[in-house]
């Protein structure tokens, strides 16, 4: 497995394996990684001969100073893991790389009324940032196909969104939420919480599950209503907004006949903000 640390290197390696006409495969994240990045690795190679893994923590997604400070780095362990699970190359820039001006370079396109939605919302900003580094790494690999994980439903709309503005040609692969066994999507976050916190984080997806096997018993408001109710009474644990929306636009779904319904949850458990959904259909 190769590591790089900047673009031109990167590129020398790519160049020749584009010559001979090998599909690369692009997974971006933010290191922290978890069996849930493994699992776009593993997706990512029935779709390409050659994986690229990005580790970039990138500042200008984070509307928090202190939760760029805290995000864990666990560089050794994240390499061991990419080489276990047979990447190629990992591209691990430094800021001055990618944003060679500096992080506040000016950045700014249409992504649609679904950037203020949900996530946008409670993060303004964060979808110029995340779009604006995915762009930065897209120039920078050129892939034919980009592997993002379905936990950040929202996150993967955007960048079919910011695709669609640039017209680039590369394929998106939405892959499916990896749980642990008691059902938590799996997170990098998810070693900020306590016991308590751990324990009490499971309302997320028990929530999700019974709009999810009782869709067909009750309204869509019915259904909110309901899984509202399972964050009642939990101490340390609030809520932000649980919603069913249609899937293409994240508007809230008015009704069960729309061609995509996606329930969506966000929460703050202990000091850890969580996220999650469930696709119905």
């Amino acid at each position: 497995m190769e590591i790089f640390k900047t673009k031109s290197a990167l590129e020398a390696f790519l160049k020749p394996l584009k010559a001979s006409k090998k599909k690369i495969a692009l997974v971006p994240t933010m290191g922290a990684l978890h069996n849930g990045h493994i699992s776009l690795i593993e997706l990512a190679k029935t779709y390409a001969d050659i994986i690229v893994c990005s580790i970039f923590v990138n500042p200008t997604q984070f509307t928090d100073p202190k939760d760029l400070e805290k995000y864990p780095r666990p560089i050794e362990h994240d390499l061991a893991m990419l080489n276990e699970a047979g990447c190629s190359g990992v591209f691990m820039p430094n800021i001055a790389e990618m944003y060679p001006q500096g992080a506040d370079e000016n950045w700014h396109i249409d992504l649609g009324k679904a950037e203020f939605l949900l996530e946008g919302e409670f993060r303004k900003g964060h979808y110029q940032g995340v779009t604006q580094i995915v762009k930065k790494l897209f120039d920078a690999v050129e892939p034919d196909v980009a592997m993002f994980g379905q936990k950040d439903f929202q996150q993967v709309l955007m960048i079919k969104n910011m695709l669609a503005y640039f017209h680039l040609p590369i394929k998106i692969i939405t892959c499916p939420i990896i749980r642990e066994d008691d059902g938590l999507a799996m997170s990098s976050r998810n070693i900020h919480l306590s016991p308590v916190d751990r324990e009490n984080s499971l309302v997320l997806s028990k929530s999700l599950q019974y709009v999810t096997d009782h869709f067909n018993e009750f309204s869509l408001d019915e259904l909110e209503e309901k899984a509202k109710r399972f964050y009642q009474g939990i101490e340390g644990v609030e809520l932000d907004y649980f919603t069913i929306v249609n899937g293409d636009t994240l508007e809230k779904a008015k009704s069960k006949n729309e061609n995509s319904l996606v329930a969506l949850v966000a929460a703050k458990v202990g000091a850890t903000r969580l996220i999650d959904n469930m696709i119905i259909k």
